[in-house]
């Protein structure tokens, strides 16, 4: 795929207005957000072929970040190279990071008032009903059905999965080093690469780039988020465990209600999930913390995206890379049960709390036309109801 392809039947404002669009409408998640470009500039516009679409679905899938976002750059990069996936990146992301923006400011003022605590009271529980059900899909899609033949034939993935779990669990926090090295293992046994004295020297480059820097706090912040956007992989959710182990254990930089008010507040808002670490960063730093978080944790996908595009039908045929992001893959759905387990620990303290995350995993199961914003604010409502109305 080059930058160079035949005139489109779209502008290049078409394609920005519409990511626009998507970015401040757009509700469910990245699984929801894929299929509507599908739905749309496939079979709508006809402005992307199905073989674009599926070129840039693959790649999204191979490589770190989050989902819909690089997704959203590659379509962008297909018929108007890194203008294009610059300016529909930039139109997909910049809306809900306003309205986090907008939120965290809200929340700042507001935050320690009787009647918000009330609401994220049912929030939490409800946030963790929708973590808990959307790693219960991950893990089926990620690894297999959870059934004999599946634990069978993917034994390898499973216990990879099992060892990010209780290892996130048992030290409440999860570690890069585990997820590297459970796609390197992968790799190694499934199809391990030919080595060559140019790729052992980017490795040990790529070690030395990483090392904690003697930074202020928007460095730490940009450090930590860069890692979170460079090595996180699939749904926007499996970032939730990696941003708990840094900005609560690690950092101290919030607490644990906050942090879960900052997960609901990604439930609620349209476009990426990812988004959260905007309001994260506002909490910890202001408005130029929420901005250097944004930045730290997109810049890393766009770079991979814009950079891979060009070469991407010869790095889909890498069995090697392939092993590794499946191994990585199963460590990180893994490590996001752990941090369900390790969360849900400190929110689901009560019978309320326990009736609030098991009827919003029903809901959301049986009943296909509610959305998470919806349950959410429900849940605000009831937490609402419970802590403040019968008193």
């Amino acid at each position: 795929m080059t930058a160079t392809a035949p005139t489109p039947g779209y502008t290049l404002r078409q394609l920005s207005l519409y990511f626009l669009k998507l970015g401040y409408s757009g509700f469910g998640g990245p699984v929801a957000l894929v299929g509507y470009m599908h739905r749309d500039l496939v079979e709508k516009q006809g402005w992307i072929s199905e073989d674009e679409y599926k070129e840039g679905l693959a790649l999204s899938q191979l490589a770190p970040g989050p989902l819909a976002a690089q997704l959203g750059i590659y379509l962008g990069y297909v018929h108007y190279g890194f203008l294009g996936a610059t300016l529909t990146g930039l139109a997909f992301v910049l809306p809900s990071f306003l309205m986090v923006l907008a939120l965290g400011m809200v929340y700042k003022l507001y935050g320690g008032l009787p009647w918000m605590q009330a609401a994220y009271y049912g929030v939490a529980a409800a946030v963790m009903g929708i973590i808990l059900l959307s790693t219960y899909k991950l893990t089926t899609k990620s690894i297999s059905k959870i059934n004999p033949e599946g634990l069978r034939n993917n034994s390898f993935l499973w216990i990879l999965y099992v060892a990010a779990a209780v290892t996130t669990v048992v030290t409440q926090s999860e570690s890069v080093v585990l997820l590297l090295a459970s796609g390197l293992l992968y790799m190694l046994v499934k199809a391990p690469p030919r080595l060559s004295a140019q790729t052992v020297r980017n490795s040990v480059f790529l070690g030395v780039g990483l090392a904690p820097l003697p930074w202020g706090t928007l460095g730490e912040i940009a450090l930590f988020f860069t890692k979170a956007g460079a090595f996180v992989f699939g749904s926007g959710l499996a970032i939730v465990p990696f941003l708990h182990s840094g900005v609560v254990v690690e950092n101290g930089w919030l607490n644990e209600q906050e942090f879960l008010d900052a997960v609901a507040v990604a439930m609620i808002t349209p476009g990426p999930v990812v988004i959260t670490v905007g309001f994260i960063g506002y909490l910890i730093a202001g408005f130029w913390g929420a901005t250097v978080a944004a930045l730290a944790t997109f810049l890393p996908c766009y770079l991979i995206t814009v950079g891979c595009a060009p070469y991407y039908k010869r790095i889909a045929q890498n069995k090697s890379i392939k092993a590794f992001v499946t191994g990585i893959t199963a460590a990180v759905v893994g490590a996001l049960l752990g941090a369900v387990i390790v969360i849900a620990s400190r929110s689901i303290i009560d019978l309320p709390t326990i009736l609030i995350a098991l009827v919003t995993m029903v809901v959301l199961l049986k009943v296909k036309k509610v959305q998470e914003p919806q349950i959410v604010l429900v849940a605000a409502l009831v937490g609402i109801v419970l802590k403040l109305g019968l008193q």
